[in-house]
């Protein structure tokens, strides 16, 4: 069963191609999508990265957790249950 993880503060540079290859290196990613309701404010900006297994999304989370991408700290969690990536 796969495990969906909300990514914040991430850079403008951040894309679907290298949040895929960034988590990847962690186990299978299924998706990624940004989370449009942050869209008005870029310094907020967050993703949706959905990963094969559990396994995978907490080797993500150790590996990735207040990681620097391109100058800034991104947070990375399980996502909420109800919460739906837009």
């Amino acid at each position: 069963m796969s495990t969906t993880l909300y990514v914040s503060n991430l850079p403008l540079s951040a894309t679907e191609e290298v949040l895929t290859g960034k988590f990847g290196k962690f186990g299978a990613v299924v998706s990624v999508k940004f989370d449009s309701s942050n869209a008005a404010n870029a310094r907020r900006r967050g993703a949706f990265v959905e990963m094969r297994t559990a396994t995978d999304a907490q080797q993500a989370i150790n590996g990735l957790n207040l990681a620097d991408f391109d100058g800034r700290l991104m947070a990375v969690y399980i996502a909420l249950a109800g919460v739906v990536a837009h």
